[in-house]
């Protein structure tokens, strides 16, 4: 709350001849519209009027609007406000108990945004927001810690990274174990497909290939499109394919077919497939 009004010069001249709404509005730092919704509420009303038919604030109307604009300030809505001035049987410390209950929550509430935000912040700007040690346990041994920030500077303009980094910053390391336990589920699954010879554009194929979508929306969403260029970097990058290379030799060029005879039976040429 800031400063009390100084209702000294105010009062002197109110004894004197009364204030204008205007006058007082500049005084007290409060609005005009607020001063007239107080009269026309019966809150605080001017108690004179001048020949002409204006209203003029005394020092004792000048006096009450002081404690309303004090209660305002800290939280207590007009009728509250009424009561605590003008109903004898109102119990004003426990009033202000009351509020200051419900101030305490709201400050509460406020902390809670504001880790809310510090987190979304560093999540936006490192990814991951687990210590190399958490993220050694949640992703193994081979997981490279520099990973994260390689992958900011890399898309940290996309939508994509956005997406990320707002789930993300939801995630502590239990939430991160559960996406990793779905990934390394969705390998195994993989190798044993593989291993059984399950073919491109079969009915398992293009159950795998959902469920490679499905996991992979705990990143960001991913589209078929997206998919297809997902699947040829598998292919490709040699991080990628090195990885999945140790579930299962040459898997990442298998499910690259897979995905592309799944995008064909949904009307997408891979070969011209673009990243959305």
């Amino acid at each position: 709350m800031g400063p009390m009004p100084d209702a000294s010069e105010a009062d002197a001249h109110a004894d004197a001849e009364g204030l204008t709404v205007g006058q007082v509005s500049a005084r007290l730092d409060v609005t005009v519209r607020a001063l007239h919704h107080w009269d026309e509420i019966g809150l605080a009303r001017p108690s004179l009027r001048t020949a002409a038919g204006y209203r003029l604030y005394t020092a004792g109307d000048l006096e009450r609007l002081h404690r309303i604009i004090v209660y305002r300030e800290i939280g207590l809505g007009l009728d509250r406000i009424r009561a605590v001035l003008d109903d004898p049987a109102t119990d004003v410390p426990d009033a202000l108990r009351a509020q200051r209950a419900q101030v305490a929550e709201r400050i509460e509430r406020l902390k809670r945004l504001d880790t809310g935000l510090e987190r979304m912040i560093e999540a936006h700007e490192r990814g991951l927001l687990l210590t190399v040690e958490q993220q050694a346990a949640v992703f193994g041994p081979r997981w490279d810690p520099s990973w994260p920030a390689e992958a900011r500077q890399r898309y940290g303009d996309t939508p994509q990274w956005r997406q990320y980094a707002e789930r993300s910053a939801a995630r502590g390391p239990g939430e991160w174990q559960a996406v990793a336990d779905a990934v390394a589920g969705l390998d195994r699954e993989l190798g044993e497909a593989m291993d059984a010879g399950v073919t491109p554009g079969s009915d398992e194929a293009g159950r795998l290939v959902g469920r490679h979508r499905e996991v992979f929306a705990a990143y960001f969403p991913l589209t078929r499109q997206m998919q297809v260029c997902l699947a040829r970097m598998y292919e490709t990058d040699p991080a990628f394919t090195a990885h999945y290379d140790t579930v299962r030799p040459g898997l990442a060029g298998w499910f690259r077919r897979l995905v592309d005879a799944d995008a064909r039976a949904h009307g997408i040429d891979p070969d011209t497939a673009t990243w959305e």
